[in-house]
Parts: C-alpha cells; structure tokens; sequence
C-alpha cells in the first residue's frame, strides 16, 4: 500500500486501508471524479496541498483492490468510480464508528440531526 497508516479494528475491506485511501472512497461515493475533482475535494479536507505522487498511488491501489473504477474520459483524462465493493467497504466503515459512537439514545439523535441535515 502507498500510505503507512493502516485502521485497525473494522470489519470488511475497510480495515486494511489507510485513513487517505478511506477518505477517497468517501468523495467517490458522491459521484464519479476525476483526479483533479478528488485532489481538490481532499485539499479543502486537509487544508493543504496534495501532491499527484500521493493521490495516484493510492488511486491506483484501489482501483487494483477493486473498490474504484477507472475509466478513460479523454487521452489524458481518468474518471474513477466507485465499485459495489467500494460503496460496502463505505458503509462498512460507517457502521464500525457508528457501533463506537452511539452508545446511548442521546448520540443517537446526534448521528439523526447530521443526517436530517444532509437529506
């Protein structure tokens, strides 16, 4: 893997990414990017400046994992989708800090308000 970093205790693929791998998949679950789209959504993330030599590594390992998919939009132009794997592997980090966050009815409603709020 490109990023030394590893998550440890989810279940699913999620476990074996990194948090910059995992990230990615979060944008790509909007909808199908680019590589500039996706460098420039993680740099508001991160407030700072990522490089290509980081971005496409990583873009590379999952496409090979297969979460993402990688097409050609022009000569010089990828758009990377995720993949049905890619989207579980989501869904499975989300119910891993879910089942760490939510410990009471109290959270619960938290979880509920940043939800009603992105509906």
């Amino acid at each position: 893997m490109s990023e030394a970093q590893s998550l440890g205790t989810e279940s699913g693929m999620a476990r074996d990414l990194t948090a910059f791998q995992q990230n990615i998949l979060v944008i790509l679950a909007e909808e199908p990017m680019y590589g500039l789209a996706i460098k420039r959504h993680l740099e508001d993330y991160y407030g700072t400046e990522v490089n290509h030599g980081r971005l496409y590594p990583n873009l590379d390992d999952l496409v090979e994992m297969g979460l993402v998919d990688k097409s050609e939009l022009d000569k010089r132009t990828n758009q990377y989708e995720l993949t049905d794997e890619g989207h579980q592997t989501v869904l499975d980090r989300f119910n891993w800090m879910l089942s760490k966050f939510v410990t009471g009815d109290e959270r619960a409603d938290e979880i509920r308000e940043l939800v009603d709020a992105h509906l």
